[in-house]
C-alpha cells in the first residue's frame, strides 16, 4: 500500500500531529509544507527530509500533489483555509476548534457536503485512554443512566501557553472558554450522550489583566518564554502578548438536549495542570485523578450510600502510554487516516466538533453579557445527518 501524500499547513504549537502523521513506509508521509515562517521551511527538511516541498502558499499545497492536508494554523485562519481546502476536494484535517464562531463552523460543514469531501476535526481527547476508560464504565451500565456531568480544567501552565500569542486576543479566538474548552465540551458530550441546548457562564480577567509587562510587538515563540519552572507565581510573568482581553477563570452551566445537566470550569492560574471529571448515573458515580496514564485512575462509586470513601468500590488504573496526551496523538493520527483512505465513521464527529463551538461561543456571549442565559443553535438537519452516515462522499 502507496504511503498516503500529506501537506501540512502550519508547523507552529501542534507541529507534533505533523510528527506523528509522517510515517514514511507506513502508510503516509509529509510531502509538503505551508508555513510563513522561513525558519519552520528549514526544520521542515530537518524532520521530513530534504525533499519536502516547502512553501507559505497555501494555494501551492495544495496543488502539490498532496491526499489529504492537516490545517494546524491558528483558529481565526481555520474557516478561510478549510474551505479552499474543501472545494479543492482535499481530505482535510482541522485542529480543533474547527473554527471560531458557529457562522464559520456551519459554513465549513456545509462545505464539505457540497464538495464531498472528507472533514476530519483534531479532538484528540476522544482518544485518551482515561477518557475512554470513563465511557466505556457509562457504556457497560455501572452508574446507571447518566443524569450529570462535572469538569474541573485546572490550566497550569495558562500563563505560558495562553497569554503570551494569539491566545490572549479574543478576536483570534474569541476566548479560552472556546479556545481550551472546546475539548471539554466536547468530551462532556460524548459522555453524556447528547449536546448543550441551554448554557449560562461568569468569567472574568482576574489575573493576568494585572501584568503590565507586555511584547512591545507580537512574535515571540513558544521555546522563547516556555519556562514552567520558574515562571511562578502567575503574578511574576513577564512578556505576555500586547493584547490580552481573553478571561483567565470562567465557568459555565449546560443543559443537554437529554436533559443531562453539565458544569465545566476552567482556571489558567492554578499550580497543577490536569482535568477532572466526574459524571453521575442513577446507580452511582465515577471520577478520574490525574489524566495522562501511569498515575491516573478512574474511580467508581456503585455499592451503595456510605460517608466519605476515597477508594471507591472500583478503580481502573491508566497505563502509561507514549506520545502526546497519553498516546492520543498517535490513535487519532491512526483514525484520521484510514478515514482518508476508506471514509466511513469515526469516533470524533464534525458535528460534535461544531456543537462544541456552538456552546462555547453561547457561553462567552453570556459571560460577558452578565450571564444570560443562550439558547445554542442545532446543526442544520441535512448535515447532521449527512455526517452522522460518515460522509460517505470522497
Amino acid at each position: 500500500m502507496d504511503d498516503l501524500r500529506l501537506g501540512v499547513a502550519g508547523l507552529g504549537l501542534r507541529a507534533s500531529v505533523a510528527l506523528e502523521a509522517h510515517r514514511p513506509g507506513g502508510g503516509a508521509r509529509v510531502t509538503a509544507i505551508c508555513d510563513t515562517d522561513p525558519a519552520r521551511h528549514e526544520w521542515a527538511r530537518e524532520k521530513f527530509g530534504a525533499d519536502v516541498s516547502v512553501t507559505a502558499d497555501f494555494g501551492e499545497l495544495l496543488a502539490s500533489g498532496i491526499d489529504a492536508v492537516l490545517i494546524l494554523t491558528p483558529d481565526d485562519t481555520h474557516r478561510a483555509l478549510g474551505e479552499r481546502a474543501l472545494a479543492a476536494g482535499v481530505a482535510t484535517f482541522m485542529e480543533k476548534p474547527l473554527a471560531i464562531t458557529v457562522e464559520d463552523t456551519d459554513a465549513l460543514l456545509a462545505l464539505a457536503h457540497k464538495h464531498g469531501t472528507r472533514l476530519y476535526v483534531g479532538h484528540n481527547m476522544r482518544h485518551m485512554p482515561v477518557i475512554r476508560a470513563m465511557r466505556e464504565i457509562i457504556l457497560n451500565g455501572e452508574i446507571g443512566e447518566v443524569q450529570a456531568v462535572w469538569c474541573r480544567h485546572f490550566v497550569g501552565h495558562g500563563g505560558d501557553f495562553y497569554y503570551k500569542d494569539w491566545h490572549a486576543d479574543r478576536r483570534r479566538t474569541t476566548g479560552l472558554l472556546l479556545q481550551k474548552g472546546a475539548h471539554d465540551i466536547d468530551v462532556i458530550h460524548w459522555l453524556a450522550g447528547a449536546s448543550t441546548r441551554q448554557v449560562t457562564a461568569m468569567g472574568d480577567l482576574k489575573v493576568y489583566g494585572q501584568v503590565t509587562d507586555r511584547q512591545e510587538v507580537e512574535g515571540t515563540k513558544r521555546e522563547d518564554w516556555y519556562r514552567p519552572a520558574t515562571n511562578w507565581p502567575p503574578l511574576s510573568q513577564k512578556g505576555l502578548h500586547p493584547t490580552v482581553d481573553v478571561e483567565d477563570i470562567s465557568m459555565m452551566l449546560m443543559r443537554l438536549d437529554n436533559g443531562v445537566q453539565a458544569s465545566y470550569q476552567q482556571c489558567h492560574f492554578t499550580p497543577d495542570y490536569w482535568r477532572n471529571y466526574t459524571v453521575i448515573g442513577t446507580e452511582g458515580r465515577l471520577e478520574n485523578f490525574g489524566d495522562t496514564g501511569g498515575d491516573a485512575v478512574v474511580r467508581v462509586w456503585n455499592k451503595g450510600r456510605r460517608n466519605y470513601d476515597a477508594a471507591g468500590d472500583k478503580a481502573v488504573e491508566i497505563p502509561k502510554a507514549t506520545g502526546g496526551h497519553g498516546g492520543a496523538d498517535s490513535k487519532l493520527v491512526d483514525e484520521f487516516l484510514r478515514f482518508v483512505r476508506d471514509g466511513g465513521a469515526t469516533d470524533t464527529s464534525p458535528v460534535a466538533a461544531r456543537d462544541s463551538v456552538a456552546a462555547g461561543v453561547c457561553a462567552t456571549e453570556s459571560l460577558r453579557d452578565g450571564s444570560r442565559p443562550r439558547t445554542v443553535p442545532a446543526v442544520d438537519a441535512e448535515l447532521g445527518e449527512y455526517f452522522a452516515k460518515g460522509q460517505p462522499g470522497s
